[in-house]
């Protein structure tokens, strides 16, 4: 024998129906309700929808704007650091011509001394001395220039003979080159030249000493080329 299930009378489905139209409504009415009120506030859907697209479509040229300001920023800058690295390129050649045509000056008033000094005198002479700090403390480098003035015809041969006074511990005292120079460096300071001859040394000068004067002495061992004596103060080179 079969089973059947629960039977629902034409009655009751009209009331669940009914039940359903009911609900609905009740819906309905409350969002019109909600709709009605925010009217009567001066509230309406489709002018909010405008204005939020609006709004929207602001946003979006603002933002364009920006993008746009951006990059014309940028471009801007790229300009103003291509300006400055042109205007640095320009004083950095404009300098290194300015250093050049000094040194050709030098060169020329170099060579001019050797050829026909100003003051007419003639045989060795002691062109040029520079004194620079090493990297060490009491370290220093020595750079002699010596010429040949107005007498060329034959070379001049012979040796430097280099002293440093100065005081140490309140006391006079004087070294000479061999006592100035690092280990192991050779104290001979021989010398040949025509017309000029540069010379480099490094000088390592004792703990406490303080140098006041540089003595040079050229000595020649060319005959009718006499020698040259002259002293720098320290402070000067």
């Amino acid at each position: 024998m079969a089973l059947k299930g629960p039977s629902v009378s034409r009655g009751g489905l009209r009331a669940l129906a009914l039940l359903a139209g009911i609900a609905v409504a009740v819906v309905v009415s409350g969002y019109l309700s909600f709709e009605f009120g925010r009217i009567q506030a001066d509230y309406n859907v489709i002018e909010a929808a405008a204005e939020r697209r609006a709004d929207a479509n602001r946003i979006e040229e603002l933002e364009d704007t920006i993008v746009a300001l951006n990059e014309e920023v940028a471009l801007l800058k790229t300009h103003s650091d291509i300006d400055k690295a042109a205007y640095m390129d320009v004083e950095a050649n404009l300098t290194q011509l300015q250093r050049k045509i000094q040194e050709q000056r030098d060169a020329i008033e170099f060579y001019r001394g050797i050829i026909s000094p100003a003051d007419g005198g003639r045989g060795l002479r002691i062109q040029d001395l520079k004194l620079s700090k090493g990297q060490e403390e009491g370290e220093f480098h020595v750079r002699l220039v010596l010429v040949q003035v107005m007498q060329h015809d034959r070379s001049v041969n012979g040796e430097v003979d280099f002293s440093l006074e100065g005081a140490q511990d309140g006391m006079a005292v004087t070294y000479a080159l061999e006592q100035l120079l690092p280990p192991d460096t050779d104290d001979n300071w021989p010398f040949s030249f025509r017309y000029f001859q540069n010379f480099d040394r490094q000088l390592v000068l004792p703990k406490g000493f303080k140098p006041e004067r540089i003595n040079i002495e050229v000595r020649s061992k060319t005959k009718s080329i006499a020698s040259v004596k002259q002293s720098f103060p320290w402070q000067s080179v």
